[in-house]
């Protein structure tokens, strides 16, 4: 992929199971040469389901399209000596061992930037090189825990929900992958490498949005709200007479065409709901007032009269509907993968577009070491 921004770019990954591989996946999309570095056994997500019917892991498959895969014993001399030779050939090192590890291993940022000065380095764990939870071990559910992210989600401060994707360690992976196209942009300037340290619990913290501002500002605790906006009404979930559908109505005007359409001229004049300011303070009078009107007639009904009146509304869809939505098959957005024995998975596709164009994705995954003399032939000169 000569013409994709990343082509020529050099990657060892020494990542495993969500947020590092997830990093690594874009670099790779992008047309960077990733090349995975496995642990004998390898990433602990090819054991993750569900499985296709050759026995791979379509979990794995999903996060690691387009990588090659090398198996190295970190704990072994020899293995570590190869490493420091490819390290010496490559533009970027992505690692989530915790703090400490790789500096056991004699492999470190310091030393391997000594070998390698133009080399960016980056390390992605759940708490980072510094403070006192550096040590501890994290995953997904820790860090939403931590950062405060299940305080606000779900519908009862007693029952707190976590998020339905693995959102800490995807928002982990992508800020990564920023820095390291950032460091990349500055090398090619200063010819400078770089050391990045990135922690979950930073990242998820960093896009709480307005939580952190309300509470600095009110001193009240944000709690969860179901699926209510904490400043913005209405905003949120409502029941149609056979289902339900999200309507956001955020600024005056779109209130008024709201009531418009529901046939409730009446709550135009409720001095109790004239404001934005004013409805969020009254969120449950206008909720009961607007579910009433919602109840009369089916979802789709609704959905064309709001849409037509340009009213931001949609269906709560499932996973079935999202695969069949129309607006996701026109950008793209569904990438198929094939199994060695001809059997496909569909997953997601790439956001990107570059010049009114998609990257061009591989449709394939790394089988547990497959690369292995393809890369220490190509990157050493091993025969």
């Amino acid at each position: 992929m000569p013409s994709e921004p990343l082509s020529g770019i050099r990657v060892l990954d020494l990542t495993r199971v969500l947020a590092g591989p997830f990093c690594t996946m874009l670099l790779a999309d992008l047309g960077a040469e990733v090349v995975k570095i496995e642990r004998p056994g390898g990433d602990d997500a090819r054991q993750f389901g569900p499985f296709l019917p050759s026995g791979e892991s379509a979990y794995f498959a999903g996060i690691n399209r387009g990588k090659k895969s090398v198996i190295l014993d970190l704990k072994d001399e020899a293995d570590r000596e190869t490493f420091r030779k490819l390290v010496v050939k490559a533009d970027v090192v992505v690692e989530n061992y915790r703090p400490g590890t790789m500096e056991a291993f004699g492999l470190g940022t310091e030393q391997l930037r000594a070998i390698n000065p133009r080399l960016v380095y980056a390390s992605v764990s759940g708490f980072g090189r510094t403070g006192p939870y550096r040590r501890r071990p994290a995953y997904d559910i820790i860090v939403q825990a931590l950062g405060g992210l299940m305080s606000i989600t779900g519908h009862d401060k007693d029952e707190p929900a976590r998020v339905g994707s693995s959102i800490s360690d995807i928002l982990a992976g992508m800020y990564t992958a920023l820095s390291i196209v950032a460091s990349l942009s500055r090398r090619g300037r200063t010819g400078d490498g770089a050391d990045i340290d990135l922690a979950m619990l930073d990242c998820t913290v960093a896009v709480l949005e307005n939580a952190i501002s309300r509470y600095a500002i009110t001193g009240q605790v944000p709690r969860p709200l179901g699926t209510r906006h904490p400043s913005i009404t209405p905003f949120q979930a409502f029941r149609a007479a056979d289902g339900s559908l999200v309507i956001a109505a955020g600024n005056d005007a779109l209130w008024q065409k709201l009531c418009e359409v529901l046939g409730t001229p009446e709550l135009v004049k409720d001095p109790l709901l004239a404001t934005n300011a004013l409805r969020t303070i009254h969120q449950h009078h206008m909720e009961q007032a607007v579910q009433a009107a919602l109840a009369k007639q089916s979802v789709e009904v609704w959905l064309a009269n709001l849409l037509e009146a340009g009213i931001p509304a949609a269906p709560i869809q499932d996973i079935a509907q999202v695969l069949d939505d129309p607006q996701l098959e026109a950008r793209s957005m569904w990438h198929t993968l094939i199994d060695r024995d001809g059997v496909t998975l569909m997953t997601p596709g790439s956001p990107l577009v570059l010049d009114g164009k998609k990257p061009d994705l591989e449709n394939t995954w790394p089988r547990l070491g497959e690369n292995q003399d393809d890369v220490l032939r190509e990157w050493l000169g091993q025969s």
